[in-house]
């Protein structure tokens, strides 16, 4: 089994040399795929794997979507109202998950967050973004659907730390418990 370092090796080699042109629709996506139990060690490893990126000449810029993810329901306006429901209600879960997962859907707010990132670097030859703490969609949603919804909008090499379960050449699955997704149009490495 690769290591996360030779899987993280593998994928600035294919960074570098850009996809295969043989794909329908050329946009540098790329997925780094490692088992769900890998979490921690992968989030110990982005600050090295950062700065190796920034000396090799990237412009590097983070999008945790944990920290989006919080920033969101902080300043959602329904706040005061989920809070009071789950006072009444606190082990309703099935409620507040499906609330909390509108607030991040609704609008689109969680991928034009991503979309304004992306288009704010689309004309630095050099820019890359690392896109973080996918764990925290769950159970809200997976990234799939939010790759899919900005399509032909990825004009720069965009890395998903993707913890979950590879079952074929495009095939995942989402912290290795959901069902299989077929739908990703990047380059998977690892998993």
């Amino acid at each position: 089994m690769p290591s996360l370092t030779a899987d993280f090796d593998e994928l600035v080699r294919r960074v570098q040399s850009g996809r295969e042109f043989s794909h329908a629709s050329f946009e540098p996506i790329y997925y780094l795929v490692f088992h769900p139990r890998e979490i921690l060690e992968v989030k110990r490893q982005i600050p090295a794997w950062t700065a190796r990126l920034k000396n090799a000449g990237w412009d590097v810029t983070i999008f945790s979507v944990a920290e989006h993810i919080n920033d969101i329901f902080q300043s959602a306006p329904m706040r005061k109202v989920w809070l009071a429901a789950d006072a009444k209600a606190p082990l309703d879960w099935e409620k507040t998950n499906k609330s909390l997962a509108n607030a991040l859907t609704g609008r689109d707010q969680l991928q034009n967050r991503l979309e304004e990132v992306i288009s704010a670097q689309k004309d630095n030859p050099n820019a890359i973004v690392l896109v973080t703490d996918i764990e925290a969609l769950h159970p809200y949603l997976r990234i799939g659907a939010i790759e899919a919804q900005l399509q032909g909008k990825f004009h720069i090499p965009t890395i998903f730390f993707y913890p979950g379960v590879r079952t074929g050449k495009t095939r995942l699955r989402f912290l290795g418990f959901y069902p299989e997704d077929g739908n990703y149009r990047s380059v998977h490495v690892g998993g």
